[in-house]
């Protein structure tokens, strides 16, 4: 799967290959534009390392099927795009309820509905995070390159697993169909993480035990531990409860368990954004437009910086806000009407003023237009 040479290769093709190095060994999932090649690549590859490829009748019981793989033990991975994430987003909030560890990538296009199969497009950054109905936890990687696809699709795997808990890839169709030279690691330099299983006696194991680490031990299925696994509220056992002390117990739980564990999971990149006088807020391929604009501008002695959130979710607010109060405006450009800009606007609107760049016509957001944008405002 990976060598120390240097590839020419595709970003669906380094997520597939991140997947497998991080031990996924079971993937089930529909085809769909721009995402297909994912599940080419695992049909043809999985079976190699003892793992199982199924494509399923829909989005729908693709979802539910790596929940069910995923309760055995196995480490699983599906992928989609927008119309697809959409069918999915009944079982993701399951998963989210019952902490199953599972991995989602989503190769994002043009929507809604139809929409474009083949244009480019950031417009399901809020589907990650509000996809589902109710409040619920989740963590979702945004890859700008072929090389990140490979990273921090292992990374999912890893935060999916240690955390028990959905663990969304969102990339966009110009990251999964864009082709460059990497150099990928090989499996021993790639640090693997395990769920926790439980220790104790079988009799005496309780799914959703509240502990120090606020991350219940997972059993496998078939493994001697029988455990209850619901949708509804449920106390430490797994089953139903409609009291509202144990309701109140497990969901204060459940909603704040990455806070204990922000500094791994929350990450970012910034170029020139310390002493920005205008700061840049862009991701995914959006994010390598902006990093030509300010290499340019700055060659021209315009103080611009770029801060590329790489965890959207949960956002890095803490340190875009300290950032914010050194620059005088903020700009969001991004391929979809204008999402991530509300998060940065409520995280900044006290900081700096903050405008944004949009393009939903399928055509990416180019180095120019960006420029453009910013002289604008100087």
């Amino acid at each position: 799967m990976t060598s120390k040479k240097a590839r020419l290769i595709q970003g669906n093709r380094a997520c597939a290959e991140g997947a497998m190095a991080a031990g996924v060994r079971f993937f089930a999932g529909y085809p769909i534009t721009p995402s297909t090649e994912i599940a080419e690549i695992m049909s043809e590859e999985l079976p190699k390392l003892g793992g199982k490829f199924i494509q399923m009748e829909d989005e729908i019981a693709s979802m539910a099927c790596i929940i069910g793989a995923s309760l055995t033990g196995k480490k699983v991975l599906t992928a989609s795009s927008g119309p697809g994430i959409s069918l999915k987003q009944e079982a993701i909030g399951y998963a989210c309820m019952t902490e199953i560890p599972c991995v989602i990538v989503n190769v994002q296009r043009l929507g809604p509905s139809t929409g474009g199969p083949t244009s480019s497009a950031q417009g399901d950054i809020m589907q990650a995070r509000w996809g589902t109905h109710g409040d619920h936890p989740i963590i979702a990687l945004c890859p700008s390159s072929v090389y990140e696809c490979f990273t921090l699709t292992v990374t999912a795997v890893n935060f999916a697993e240690k955390y028990r808990t959905p663990v969304y890839v969102l990339m966009d169709e110009i990251i999964g169909h864009m082709r460059e030279k990497v150099i990928l690691p090989n499996i021993d330099e790639i640090k693997i993480v395990n769920r926790k299983r439980p220790t104790c006696p079988s009799n005496e194991y309780k799914p959703y035990q509240i502990d120090e680490t606020l991350i219940p031990a997972m059993a496998d299925f078939g493994t001697g531990y029988k455990w209850h696994v619901t949708g509804l509220f449920h106390d430490e056992t797994g089953f139903p409860s409609g009291k509202p002390k144990v309701i109140e117990e497990q969901f204060k739980r459940l909603m704040t368990k990455f806070d204990k564990y922000s500094d791994e999971i929350l990450s970012w990149e910034e170029t020139e954004a310390e002493d920005a006088e205008i700061l840049l807020v862009a991701y995914g391929s959006t994010a390598r437009s902006a990093l030509d604009a300010v290499n340019i501008l700055r060659s021209e002695g315009i103080k611009v910086g770029l801060f590329r959130p790489i965890t959207i979710w949960p956002f890095p607010e803490k340190r875009l806000k300290t950032l914010a109060e050194k620059a005088n405006k903020i700009i969001v450009p991004e391929m979809n009407y204008g999402q991530l800009i509300l998060e940065v606007e409520r995280i900044c609107k006290d900081k700096a003023s903050v405008g944004g760049l949009f393009k939903f016509n399928s055509l990416p957001i180019t180095p120019e237009e960006i420029m453009f944008k910013i002289r604008e405002v100087l």
